[in-house]
């Protein structure tokens, strides 16, 4: 923390991972950085693209540049130095970044919200969350730029997971609302840096990790770390966003902003592809992990346990409970729907 506060007051450029290589710029150039909530082998696909094609794009007007997880500040101090203004943008869900708002509980992955990584951005375009989040991050100082989903979230273990009893007693890296939402089960969240993780399970101070799906676990590493992938998830993707400073959002031209948003919408579509076809062939043809399940009786008492916190989040605000209403009536609708929105 001493070298990462020292470099924010120095506002130096040499730290050990550089950010994205940019042309000689002009004095006029407007300059932002950007913490991502992922390391370097990840941001390759989750974020990167989306910031190298703006940088070229804007050229000599605007540049972005890209840090990795922990790089400027740790993951959960990132909602405070946004709204300082020390770091311009960030990308991250909710709940990771410790966001004061009505909605944070929400980001990441809440219980069973999703089933399908379509259902986020139908939650947020057509179903009335964008507007929820972009009042609430208003009220602290911070631009909601957009929402997108991720992978789906799935148990990487060092032992096989075959029932509920299976799970009590491990240490596993996950999200804070879904440690809590798992902890009933007898899991014990744990939090680290996310670039420790891999050696933490190497070392026995993890027993597994809840953190995404399979494809990350092979482009991470995790999966050279881990024996099983469990095929029940708690939640079909995780919701993520970009934000930014207020004022420093304010301040760009409209033409800047609309690029801005284009850029991250085609940030979000590229993860739709890239995450649905490498889980499937990455369980079909992935040779690192073997995969358990839980039987599907056994797994429903974590769905309808699910539907209890939702009621039990629902009663701490009007605002969470306004979010949860959406959640019922999407999941609701798409039930009434049935193939292929909902199954059974």
């Amino acid at each position: 923390m001493t070298s990462r506060r020292k470099f924010l007051k120095t506002a130096g450029m040499g730290v050990a991972a550089a950010p994205l290589a940019a042309p000689a710029l002009a004095q006029s150039t407007i300059k932002w950085r950007m913490q991502t909530y992922a390391g370097a082998a990840l941001a390759e696909h989750v974020v990167k693209p989306a910031i190298d094609t703006f940088n070229k794009i804007a050229g000599d007007r605007m540049q972005i540049e890209l840090y990795y997880a922990d790089q400027l500040v740790p993951t959960g101090e990132l909602f405070r130095a946004m709204q300082r203004g020390t770091i311009d943008a960030v990308q991250s869900d909710d709940d990771s970044m410790a966001s004061p708002t009505e909605v944070t509980v929400f980001g990441g992955y809440f219980p069973f919200a999703s089933r399908y990584s379509l259902d986020v951005p139908v939650l947020f375009n057509q179903y009335g969350l964008n507007e929820i989040w972009a009042e609430e991050y208003a009220k602290v100082g911070v631009k909601h730029i957009s929402a997108g989903s991720w992978d789906p979230c799935h148990f990487a273990t060092k032992d096989p997971i075959n029932s509920l009893a299976d799970l009590k007693g491990k240490r596993v890296f996950t999200f804070p609302t879904a440690g809590r939402f798992l902890s009933q089960f007898g899991v014990v969240p744990v939090t680290l840096p996310w670039e420790d993780i891999e050696v933490a399970v190497q070392t026995g101070e993890l027993d597994g990790i809840a953190w995404s799906g399979i494809t990350e676990d092979y482009t991470v590493g995790w999966a050279d770390v881990t024996n099983y992938f469990l095929t029940n998830n708690i939640s079909g993707a995780w919701i993520g966003h970009f934000f930014a400073n207020m004022g420093r959002y304010e301040e760009l031209p409209e033409d800047l902003k609309l690029l801005l948003a284009t850029c991250m919408e085609q940030s979000h579509y590229y993860r739709q592809w890239w995450y649905w076809g490498g889980e499937a062939n990455l369980r079909v043809d992935g040779t690192k992990m073997q995969l358990t399940s839980i039987p599907d009786n056994e797994w429903d008492q974590v769905e309808s346990a699910a539907h209890k916190f939702w009621d039990e989040i629902a009663a701490e605000s009007p605002t969470k409970a306004k979010v949860v209403e959406i959640f019922k009536k999407y999941n609701a609708d798409m039930a009434k729907a049935g193939r292929p929105y909902r199954y059974g």
